[in-house]
C-alpha cells in the first residue's frame, strides 16, 4: 500500500519538482480548518529543508480562509524556486484560489475547482445577529456592490440626491448597518483587488496590464456568487487564465490518490454529530481530530484537536456536551 510520502515522491517524479502539501479539513461542524497565518513558519521550515531549487509545487486543498495569507505564502515560496506551481486535486476556494493566482502554473485535473475571491467581512461595526447576539452578521462585499449596481444600472438611479436616499435606506435597514461597516467593506474590496493584482504580477512570465485587470474583475466581481466553482476548461478558455495546465492521466491518478489519503485522516465534508462521536452506551469519550497537514517527502506537520465528550442532563433531557482539552501543530 502506497503511503502519503511515496505519493508525494511520485508527484515529484512526474513533475520534476519538489512538493509541499497544504491541506485543510472542510469537515462539517466545529472541527475543521481554514487557511491561516500560523502556517507561515511551518512552510518556511519545509522550504529551508528543500533549499533553493528549480521547481516547487504546492499541493493545495482548502475551502479558503485568511485573505492576508496568500501573498505572504507565495512571496516566501518564490524566494526558494525559479518556478512556482500550485497542484489542485479538488477544492481550492477563496483564499486558496488567491494562492493559485500567484502561481506560474495551476495544475488541474477534471475534478479540480477554483472560486471567486470576494470575501465576507465581520468586525465590531457589523449588525448584531438577532439569533445569537454574541455574533455579528458577516457582510458580503459583493452583496453590497450588487445592491448599488441594482439601483444605478437596473433601476436607472443616477443623480446624487436619489443615490443618497438609496444609501440612507441601506444603512437604516433592520438590523442597521453602521457606516464604518461599509467603510470596512470598501477597504477589503480594494485590498483584495490589490492583492490579486500583486499575485498575478509575481509570475515569472509577465502578464499584460489589461489581462490582469480582466482576471481581477472576474474573480472579485463578475462571477456574482461565492459558490460559483470554476473547472479547468472554463478557467483557461472562458476566463483567460493562461497559467492553467491540464494534468495528464498518471499525474491525475497520483493527485487523486494523495487526496484520498488525506481524506481518510481529515474526513473532508463529513457531517459531525456529538452523539455519534460519544458512541453508543458511553458516558464519556475522548477523540482526536487532525484538521490540517503541511508535508513534504522530508517533513510532516499536522494540526490536532483533542476533544472530550460527556453525557449530561440539561432540564432533565440527556445531551452530549464537549470541550476542547488540547490543540496545536505537531
Amino acid at each position: 500500500m502506497i503511503d502519503k510520502k511515496q505519493l508525494i515522491q511520485q508527484i515529484e517524479g512526474l513533475r520534476k519538482s519538489r512538493v509541499v502539501t497544504y491541506v485543510t479539513s472542510d469537515r462539517q461542524g466545529p472541527f475543521n480548518a481554514r487557511i491561516a497565518m500560523d502556517v507561515v513558519p511551518l512552510v518556511s521550515k519545509q522550504l529551508q529543508a528543500i533549499k533553493k531549487t528549480q521547481n516547487i509545487d504546492l499541493f493545495l486543498y482548502s475551502s479558503g480562509g485568511d485573505t492576508m495569507v496568500p501573498w505572504r505564502l507565495v512571496s516566501m515560496i518564490r524566494e526558494y524556486c525559479d518556478k512556482f506551481s500550485v497542484v489542485i486535486p479538488y477544492k481550492a476556494h477563496s483564499a486558496a484560489t488567491m494562492i493559485a493566482l500567484g502561481a506560474d502554473e495551476i495544475v488541474m485535473s477534471n475534478l479540480s475547482e477554483i472560486s471567486p475571491i470576494d470575501p465576507s467581512t465581520a468586525n465590531v461595526f457589523n449588525p448584531v445577529d438577532p439569533v445569537n447576539p454574541q455574533n455579528r452578521i458577516p457582510i458580503s462585499v459583493e452583496d453590497v456592490m450588487a445592491y448599488f449596481d441594482l439601483a444605478k444600472n437596473k433601476f436607472g438611479i443616477k443623480n446624487d440626491e436619489e443615490l443618497s436616499r438609496v444609501f440612507t435606506k441601506f444603512v437604516e435597514a433592520n438590523p442597521q448597518i453602521h457606516p464604518l461597516a461599509l467603510g470596512n467593506v470598501n477597504r477589503i474590496h480594494n485590498l483584495i483587488r490589490m492583492l490579486a493584482k500583486r499575485l498575478l504580477k509575481s509570475h515569472k512570465a509577465s502578464m499584460k496590464e489589461d489581462e490582469i485587470e480582466k482576471l481581477v474583475d472576474y474573480f472579485t466581481e463578475k462571477l456574482y456568487s461565492h459558490q460559483y466553482f470554476i473547472g479547468r476548461k472554463e478557467a483557461k478558455e472562458d476566463l483567460g487564465l493562461k497559467t492553467v495546465v491540464e494534468a495528464n492521466e498518471p499525474l491525475t491518478k497520483a493527485m487523486t490518490d494523495l487526496y484520498e489519503e488525506y481524506n481518510k485522516e481529515l474526513d473532508f465534508g463529513k457531517m459531525w454529530n456529538p452523539e455519534n462521536e460519544l458512541g453508543a452506551n458511553a458516558m464519556q469519550n475522548k477523540k482526536d481530530y487532525k484538521i490540517a497537514y503541511i508535508e513534504s517527502s522530508q517533513l510532516s506537520n499536522y494540526y490536532d484537536i483533542s476533544v472530550e465528550y460527556r453525557k449530561q442532563q440539561v432540564n432533565n433531557i440527556d445531551q452530549v456536551g464537549f470541550k476542547i482539552i488540547g490543540q496545536g501543530w505537531k
